[in-house]
C-alpha cells in the first residue's frame, strides 16, 4: 500500500467514499463514517489497525482474508458496505448528533430501496445515535426497515479494546448463521 502523507489524509476529508451495494444483498454492513485513510484510498475499513476484514473472514463471511482494495468482491458473496454518515473524519467523535440523526434517516431510505435481508450496523453507539435507540445492545434488533432486519455488531476499530478479533468473529458469525437461515 502506498504511504499517505498527512497532507493526503487532510485532503481526504472532502472525498466521498462510494458504497459497495446492490439490490437484495444478504447483509449490508454499515460503518459509522469513513476514516481519513478510507477516504484517501476509496476503500472501506482501510486503516491497517481496523479488524473488519480479518473478522469478516474469521466469521465465515468470506472464504479468504480480503484486502480493502478487493471490496467490490463482497458483492459476489451477497455482501455490501455503506456508512451511517458520509463525511470523513479522523475520529467518529468529530460527528455531531445531527449528522448521526440525518445519517440514520438517509440510511433508512437507502435500505428501503436496496432491500438487503440484514442491515448490520458496526458500532452500537453509532446505531443508538442514528436511530434514537438508547437501549440497543449488540445483536439482532426489533427494528426493521421495510423487510430488512437489523443487527448491531461490535465496532471493528482497533480502538474498541473491549472486543478481540475472536470475540467479534463469534458475533459476526451469529449474524452469518442468521443470514444463511433467512
Amino acid at each position: 500500500m502506498t504511504r499517505l502523507t498527512p497532507a493526503d489524509l487532510e485532503a481526504a476529508r472532502d472525498r466521498l467514499v462510494p458504497d459497495v451495494v446492490a439490490d437484495g444483498l444478504s447483509v449490508l454492513f454499515c460503518g459509522i463514517n469513513p476514516g481519513l485513510m478510507t477516504a484517501a484510498t476509496g476503500h472501506h475499513f482501510a486503516r491497517p489497525g481496523n479488524r473488519f476484514w480479518p473478522v469478516l473472514h474469521l466469521s465465515g463471511f468470506t472464504p479468504r482474508l480480503m484486502k480493502p482494495a478487493a471490496q467490490e468482491e463482497l458483492l459476489s458473496y451477497g455482501l455490501g458496505i455503506t456508512n451511517v454518515v458520509a463525511r470523513a473524519t479522523a475520529r467518529a467523535d468529530e460527528l455531531s448528533a445531527e449528522e448521526y440523526r440525518e445519517g440514520g434517516r438517509l440510511l433508512t431510505e437507502r435500505v428501503a430501496r436496496l432491500r438487503p435481508t440484514w442491515l448490520a450496523v458496526v458500532g452500537v453507539t453509532a446505531y443508538r445515535a442514528a436511530f434514537g435507540d438508547r437501549k440497543a445492545r449488540i445483536g439482532p434488533q426489533e427494528r426493521t426497515i421495510g423487510s430488512s432486519r437489523v443487527w448491531v455488531l461490535p465496532n471493528p476499530s482497533g480502538l474498541n479494546a473491549h472486543w478481540t478479533a475472536a470475540t467479534m468473529a463469534e458475533e459476526y458469525g451469529r449474524l452469518r448463521s442468521a443470514a444463511e437461515a433467512s
